[in-house]
């Protein structure tokens, strides 16, 4: 046997034909993702005719991300930045007027929506928080999808509070303390009293619990809790009295809370348009999904007979009728299908990457590895498909977060990767998520310490199997995990013969101290307990002697550094110093920044240029081969 033929970067990097579809409220059709002009934009089509899908959004500049269907069927929402800027404003498109303009619904410059929910009990009205007002504040409004009137129900109580109504009209506060707990207020209006409801230690959750969603009546929130466990189940929580009670739970498994890092996920509870509770997901090696509704149970041992992945995306018209999902695979992504209950029909209705053979991809399989203090790391190891798996080039490729978490999927690095006859290790190295609140907060303190260890011991456990060449091992990553790539070339450059840095921290004190302002009370839990406070000077020494600008005359890996110039999480400064720094000493290294990016690469065109460039990088200090088509 010997691998398949060379993917080209476009196979793999090129955006799905169709993606992340979803079906309208009365059922009639679905909306998705697919290219015009050489950007994602919003396409819609009828289900149950002939007629031709057509594009209903036009932004030339910059992809698409997400959409939702109002509640009418009438109207889609959806929201963009400004080249990576992640001042998200809110878009309207009118599908009854299809040569009409998007109408942007809050035109306020550098402002920031954080979300939006359809408002309890209102019909054509959705409750939305922007910091419209001061850029440190969210304040609560409530738009009119259909005119845009925007009217403000509350503003902010202060840096670090959010406003929320209940179904009875009352209002309650959440706030990160200084201590970085997370409080619960119910607020008297007239007076300006507050009476605590509850109060949830936030050390057990590095970016806040996950979900904090409002349940459909308004008298409670389900809250992801590990109160008193070591694992995050799903409670509810009264607002009026703050009881706390289970809802469900797996026994081992976490809520899979990736959706708090990535909102393009499937989020952990599967709800109706009501806002009804159907059904909660967890994410062990695979996912596994507890049906709550009786209905939905139903649907759902239909839907678990259409594929041999695991449930993404999922939507329903109004009645729970006709669905529309789609399924995580690790070699078919994205499979979508529509069902409808009533009939038993099921059809596929479309695979978002048509030419990407299954049988030419290769399996990602879990694996477990013991870290050298006895800590278990759950892991996904990659091997080249028609070869032997034996002293095999290997690249680390690092999550980023650090607070997020490999999954079993597609990923089409890793695929990369794998074409090229790399073998692709993914270690969930301590302060990963979704393995208990133990396996995170083994690492406070662990920065360029045992969190870097575990990516070592990963690689000579590879070694030791067998899979992987000594000498012929490369790190990879972006944000914390251009972070880490970076930490393995300065702290352990012996360790690997080439290193690729996207977005990575460098300085880790600058890093803290280049974060926008509305950010940092958020820091308490997460940066501040795990790394330091750079304003506490022995803190900041310990953050110093952790980053890698500082070991600059240890690096002679041969390293790639990839930076967004919008970045406003890990600003340009973190890469043009390092790389400044490398080449006064005369170290040649590769600096690849895009301009019209920000905190990863949204563009068609860019991810082209990223991996093309990488995969050359890589074939020349790993000796694998590369794509000359």
């Amino acid at each position: 046997m010997a691998l398949p033929a060379p993917h080209t970067i476009e196979d793999l990097y090129a955006p799905a034909e169709r993606s992340r579809a979803t079906i309208s409220p009365d059922g009639t059709r679905i909306a998705f993702l697919a290219l015009w002009k050489n950007r994602l934009n919003v396409w819609v089509q009828d289900l149950d005719s002939d007629a031709e899908a057509r594009p209903v959004t036009a932004d030339e500049t910059r992809s698409v991300q997400s959409y939702e269907w109002a509640d009418d069927s009438r109207r889609l929402l959806y929201v963009q930045d400004d080249g990576g800027d992640e001042n998200w404003h809110l878009y309207r498109v009118d599908l009854d007027a299809p040569d009409a303009a998007a109408v942007d619904l809050t035109p306020f410059p550098g402002a920031r929506v954080l979300g939006f929910e359809p408002s309890l009990g209102r019909p054509g009205r959705v409750t939305l928080v922007i910091n419209a007002r001061t850029p440190t504040e969210f304040d609560t409004y409530e738009l009119e999808v259909a005119t845009g009137e925007l009217t403000m129900l509350a503003e902010s109580p202060g840096p670090g509070r959010t406003l929320f109504q209940a179904g009875d009209g009352d209002w309650y506060s959440s706030e990160l303390t200084a201590e970085g707990d997370l409080a619960f207020f119910h607020l008297d209006r007239e007076s300006g009293e507050q009476r605590r409801v509850m109060v949830m230690d936030g050390h057990d959750y590095p970016l806040g619990p996950f979900p904090l969603q409002m349940t459909p009546e308004g008298d409670g929130m389900w809250i992801g809790s590990n109160r008193g466990t070591d694992r995050t189940r799903l409670v509810h929580f009264a607002l009026a009295t703050g009881e706390e009670t289970e809802v469900d739970s797996h026994p081992t498994f976490d809520l899979d809370t990736r959706a708090l890092v990535d909102p393009s996920l499937p989020a952990p509870l599967i709800r109706d348009r009501r806002g009804a509770l159907l059904g909660v997901r967890y994410l062990g090696e695979r996912q596994v999904v507890h049906a709550l509704d009786p209905h939905f149970a139903e649907v759902l041992a239909h839907l678990e007979q259409v594929s041999d992945g695991d449930l993404a995306g999922v939507s329903s018209d109004d009645t729970g009728r006709r669905w529309v999902v789609s399924f995580t695979h690790d070699r078919d992504p994205g499979v979508t299908w529509f069902y409808d209950h009533a009939t038993g029909e099921s059809r596929l209705l479309f695979r978002p990457y048509p030419h990407l053979d299954p049988d030419a991809l290769a399996p990602i399989r879990p694996i477990t590895i013991t870290a050298r203090d006895g800590l278990r790391l759950p892991s996904y190891l990659t091997l080249p498909v028609g070869i032997d798996p034996t002293g095999l080039p290997m690249v680390v490729m690092v999550h980023g977060g650090p607070w997020s978490r490999d999954a079993w999927g597609f990923n089409p690095t890793v695929q990369l990767w794998a074409n090229r006859g790399y073998a692709v290790l993914q270690v969930n190295f301590r302060g990963s998520t979704g393995y208990g609140k133990a396996h995170t907060q083994a690492a406070i303190g662990e920065f360029a310490g045992k969190m870097h260890d575990d990516l070592i011991d990963g690689v000579e456990w590879a070694v030791a199997q067998g899979h992987a060449d000594p000498d012929r091992v490369a790190i990879f990553g972006g944000s914390y995990g251009g972070y880490a790539a970076l930490v393995g070339a300065a702290f352990t450059p012996d360790r690997f013969a080439a290193a690729v840095d996207a977005v990575g921290i460098s300085d880790l004190a600058n890093f803290l101290r280049t974060q926008h302002e509305f950010v940092r009370p958020g820091l308490v839990n997460n940066f501040y307990r795990y790394v330091g406070d750079p304003e506490i000077p022995e803190q900041e020494a310990d953050m110093l002697a952790r980053s890698p600008i500082t070991r600059i005359d240890d690096i002679r890996t041969p390293l790639f550094v990839v930076q967004g110039a919008n970045d406003p999480r890990v600003v340009q400064a973190e890469s043009d110093n390092i790389v400044a720094s490398l080449r006064s000493r005369g170290v040649d290294v590769e600096y690849l920044v895009f301009d019209d990016e920000g905190h990863g690469v949204v563009n068609p065109e860019n991810f082209i240029t990223l991996f093309g460039a990488v995969d050359r990088f890589l074939a020349q200090h790993l000796g694998g081969r590369e794509d000359h088509s």
